[in-house]
């Protein structure tokens, strides 16, 4: 079982696939080769963010209406507290790019082997889709 301070720092996302439970189709949740970091720290905090490698490309140094849009869907940032529990990290979300993951806990079956992180198994709705989902997450740290 990992305790704690194995998980401490921050971590550097390799890989997040998404398999959707009604049909088993398995994609990449965030293009391939996502951007992402997850943060643990000692007081009981964490923080996450994920970006597509390919996020479009500004018209001007102000975003229109519509590159906002894209951008928002091309990213994912939030924060909160975190506890352990039967080796699971569960992810008490207090501030969210989307408001809609500040409803309930982000539940993450998760297991640490050497500098390697890896999230797997954990359910989920889609917040691009709705579909309800499987995440597999894999980080190194950095």
């Amino acid at each position: 079982m990992t305790n704690e301070s194995e998980l401490l720092g921050t971590w550097k996302m390799l890989s997040w696939t998404r398999e959707v439970v009604a049909t088993g189709q398995v994609s990449d949740a965030m293009g391939p080769r996502p951007i992402g970091y997850l943060s643990y720290f000692a007081d009981g905090r964490m923080s996450a963010v994920v970006v597509k490698r390919d996020r479009p490309q500004l018209k001007g140094l102000v975003p229109s209406h519509d590159e906002k849009a894209a951008l928002f869907d091309s990213m994912l940032a939030y924060s909160g507290s975190y506890t352990l529990e039967d080796g699971r990290i569960i992810h008490h979300v207090d501030a969210s790019w989307n408001p809609a993951w500040g409803v309930s806990d982000l539940i993450r079956p998760f297991s640490v082997e050497g500098d390697r992180l890896v999230i797997y198994g954990a359910p989920g709705i889609d917040p691009a889709t709705g579909e309800e989902v499987i995440y597999h997450l894999e980080f190194r740290k950095m």
